[in-house]
C-alpha cells in the first residue's frame, strides 16, 4: 500500500481493546485507522520473531499468561 492504494477491510477486536484504541485515537486526534496502522508499523518486527503456526507454535508462551 506504498502506493496510497486505500481499500476497506473489517476487523473485529475485544470490546475492551476498542475501547482502549477509541481513547488513544480521541487522546491523539487521530482516526482509529491511523493508530492501528501505527501500531502495526511499530509491532511487526517483534512479530516476526513469533513462530509460525506449523513451526510448534505451542513452545511459545501465551503473552497474556502469568509467568510461572
Amino acid at each position: 500500500m506504498a502506493n496510497g492504494d486505500k481499500r476497506k477491510q473489517s476487523l473485529y477486536f475485544p470490546e475492551e481493546m476498542l475501547a482502549e484504541i477509541k481513547q488513544e485515537a480521541a487522546r491523539l486526534d487521530r482516526s482509529l485507522s491511523w493508530v492501528v496502522q501505527r501500531a502495526w508499523k511499530s509491532a511487526r518486527e517483534k512479530l516476526k520473531a513469533f513462530p509460525a503456526s506449523n513451526e510448534g507454535a505451542d513452545a511459545m508462551p501465551d503473552p497474556r499468561e502469568e509467568p510461572s
